[in-house]
């Protein structure tokens, strides 16, 4: 397996505002609160000490409520917002070292940004819009137009390139914003709030449309939000932040199961668990599995004395094949398994959420198998494990 590796690294990030950014750096540095500071300088402190790595292919979500300086993080990476300290690596090259031309060039072509307004020109058509960054680049007028038809296929909207965004949807124009990003075909997506100025049902849509994007495109991606449910639909890990600084980093499980402090516990204390709690958290060691070339009446016998509801049947090589049940290994004898199997669907993958394995259970399968990525059988779940796994959660945040 090909070890992943930082595309993004930010180290020490640190912004003031103000004219007396000097003097309040280093009170800042001597151990000064924002407060102190504020009343001895008038600056504001936006971000203090930040660090964190995003992954190439990784989905960061950057979060915190209003003022605690996650977008401010974000338009620090590409210098939209000139950083007072700290450093932001995008592989190896240091953004905060730039000139002006090498960083105009930079982004240009290895940044993309989507906004939450959608800032398309109401003017020019979607495809004008979404040729605007290639046109910007000097690229050639035809490569331009075939790169941002692509684009506006990727995001679901194959002819509507000749409309104007008056007459799309909010939703539409969103993705229009979206396509136009993606035709530069950058390193890295940096969004802020892009899909808050959207309806629910809308909002959610963009973001099944996103996950289902990374999986094919594979881009960097740092998405800013202030909603908790929108980091999990996304998926990957959280950066949480409060008043400029980062309190917490994992995923909404490790929140949710190791919460730094109160403000953490607060965060995430309406978070639906059904959502965040993987199979693989919940799974357990299989009592009852059979080989496939075993008989009937082996697996009878010992599925009776485990006490299972069906036997889980698995190839030669320990991959999930399918499950079993009592009724139909009665009489079958020395039929093999293989050709017995009652449920070949009976499974989640180990990073499904729990809200995935509710739907496998509820369709009438007493227990259901929870696979690696190649098939493997890991464990399996049944009703009295999700109660478990529940009841675990359940104590954690209240302890």
């Amino acid at each position: 397996m090909t070890e992943k590796r930082p595309r993004i690294r930010v180290r020490g990030l640190t912004k003031i505002f103000g004219d007396e950014a000097g003097a309040a750096l280093s009170l800042l540095q001597a151990g000064q609160n924002r407060a102190d500071i504020l009343k001895a300088t008038g600056a504001v402190v936006g971000l203090q000490d930040v660090s964190f790595d995003v992954d190439e292919g990784e989905i960061l979500i950057v979060m915190g409520l209003s003022g605690s300086g996650k977008s401010t993080c974000l338009r620090c990476i590409n210098r939209l917002i000139e950083p007072t300290a700290g450093s932001v690596l995008i592989d190896d090259t240091d953004v905060t070292k730039l000139a002006e031309r090498e960083l105009m060039e930079l982004r240009r072509t290895r940044f993309g940004m989507v906004f939450q307004q959608f800032a398309l020109f109401p003017h020019r058509t979607i495809l004008k819009n979404v040729e605007y960054g290639l046109e910007i680049q000097g690229v050639a007028a035809d490569r331009r137009r075939d790169k941002a038809l692509a684009a506006i296929e990727t995001v679901g909207l194959k002819g509507w390139d000749q409309h104007y965004p008056s007459q799309l949807s909010g939703g539409m124009q969103q993705r229009a914003g979206l396509a136009r990003a993606l035709a530069l075909d950058p390193d890295v997506l940096l969004m802020d709030e892009a899909f808050s100025a959207l309806d629910p049902l809308i909002r959610r849509d963009m973001q099944q449309e996103l996950v289902a994007l990374q999986r094919r495109l594979k881009k960097t991606i740092v998405f800013v939000s202030h909603d908790l449910d929108e980091a999990i639909a996304l998926g990957g890990r959280i950066v949480l932040m409060k008043d400029g600084r980062v309190v917490q980093q994992g995923t909404a499980a490790d929140f949710l199961a190791n919460p730094a402090d109160e403000y953490v516990r607060r965060f995430v204390e309406h978070i639906d668990v059904l959502g965040v709690v993987t199979a693989g958290d919940a799974m357990r060691q299989p009592a009852a599995v059979k080989a496939w070339h075993s008989t009937a009446a082996e697996a009878l016998a010992s599925l009776t004395q485990s006490g299972e509801p069906v036997m889980t049947v698995v190839c030669h090589e320990g991959r999930f094949q399918g499950t079993v049940d009592a009724a139909t290994l009665r009489g079958a004898g020395e039929t093999e398994l293989r050709l017995l199997l009652s449920d070949r669907e009976a499974f989640v993958s180990g990073t499904a959420t729990l809200n995935e394995a509710v739907a496998k259970l509820a369709a009438g399968r007493g227990e259901i198998a929870v696979i690696g990525p190649t098939g493997e059988l890991a464990g399996v779940i049944a009703n009295a494990d999700l109660v478990a796994a529940l009841a675990r959660r359940r104590s954690e945040t209240e302890h």
